[in-house]
């Protein structure tokens, strides 16, 4: 349920809570930075900061890997979900950068509002969309591709992979078929950096963003329950085709 502390909230408000305390990173198991962010006398004002440069730096997700077209692209339909009343869970931003290769920790999942990077881990892609890289992308079913675009994350659920978490895809005709195709973020033990060490890739899934079994119930409790998850490629067709990150197209 949304929380009348962060109803409506934007992403002006992010850079006032990170001056307020320690930046966090997660990898599953938080660590705690002894690094603060303070304004001096000569600085700008709150209002006047490069808001993205500034999280995105601060949480130094450029040496992560995190693409800053990722980042930005995100915020983008993230705030234009906001203004549609489509999250519920607005603390939450959580990015897959399949610009990375699958051995690399390509989901990053941000609290907006405290300034944590809660979550850095592997995370799979669709077997038909590529072996190292995930280059091609599907909204159809069967296809075994991965999906682009921005979903919200809805309800749980015991399935065959365990506790599992149903996601919603809001774009129509990119990734409005992920319910129905069951494109759910669920763990598999293929997905562990001694996979991406040993063959220089973890395994892929039959569509669905697949996660570490380790961090499986801490992620899924985080996002659940309406939060904004987006899925990031720099494919053309999408980056051109999509109404959130392109409002003008009818």
């Amino acid at each position: 349920m949304r929380s009348h502390h962060f109803k409506k909230m934007r992403f002006y408000l992010i850079p006032v809570a990170m001056l307020m305390g320690t930046f966090v990173f997660g990898t599953g198991k938080s660590k705690s930075i002894n690094k603060k962010t303070t304004l001096t006398a000569s600085a700008p004002s709150i209002k006047n900061l490069d808001k993205n440069a500034f999280l995105y730096d601060s949480l130094q997700l450029s040496d992560l890997g995190l693409s800053k077209a990722a980042f930005e692209y995100a915020l983008t339909g993230y705030n234009t979900l906001i203004e549609a009343g489509k999250i519920q869970k607005d603390n939450i931003l959580t990015i897959i950068d399949f610009s990375l290769p699958s051995s690399k920790k390509r989901l990053f999942v941000i609290d907006l509002v405290s300034g944590q990077l809660l979550f850095n881990t592997f995370v799979s892609h669709g077997k038909n969309s590529g072996t190292v890289i995930a280059t091609h992308f599907s909204n159809s079913f069967n296809s075994l591709k991965s999906s682009l675009g921005f979903y919200t994350t809805a309800g749980t659920y015991q399935g065959k992979h365990g506790y599992s978490l149903r996601l919603d895809g809001q774009e129509a005709g990119i990734n409005d078929n992920a319910y129905k195709r069951g494109i759910v973020i669920h763990s598999a033990n293929y997905v562990s950096e001694k996979t991406a060490k040993i063959k220089g890739f973890i395994g892929r899934s039959l569509g669905c963003p697949a996660i570490p079994e380790t961090l499986k119930k801490p992620i899924i409790e985080t996002i659940r329950d309406g939060s904004c998850l987006f899925v990031y490629s720099p494919d053309l067709f999408y980056t051109s085709h999509s109404k959130l990150l392109n409002p003008k197209i009818s």
